[in-house]
């Protein structure tokens, strides 16, 4: 355990013995954990912090950015000049996705995801 850890545990001890942690809100509440198990766990905290602060990791923004291109482009005509620009935006952006070891799957259709899982049943 990091010294840190330990130093943290210590001051939720002391906290407890005191009655320090007793009648908060939410107490007795089961607590709502994010799912972090594809972050590394060296990055975890850091990760944690950067998103309790409002900021979000280089790779979750760009996949925020990926699925705002992906629903603007169901929008736009596919002869217009700005879906052909925004096409080849998603496609940089799905490429650095998979560079950096993270699926790319949310960005396609519902339907392609259909066909897919049934041709696999088939196999």
């Amino acid at each position: 355990m990091w010294l840190l850890d330990q130093l943290a545990e210590q001051h939720i001890r002391a906290a407890q013995e005191k009655g320090e942690l007793s009648n908060l809100p939410g107490e007795g509440a089961p607590l709502e954990l994010d799912d972090d198990s594809h972050v590394p766990a060296e990055l975890r905290s850091g990760y944690r912090l950067l998103k309790n602060a409002g900021f979000l990791p280089p790779e979750l923004a760009m996949r925020r950015e990926a699925v705002e291109i992906n629903d603007l482009l169901h929008t736009l005509d596919p002869e217009d000049q700005r879906y052909q620009e925004q096409s080849k935006r998603l496609r940089m952006l799905e490429l650095q996705l998979q560079q950096a070891g993270m699926s790319t799957e949310f960005l396609q259709s519902q339907y392609g995801m259909a066909i897919r899982e049934r041709l696999l049943r088939e196999e």
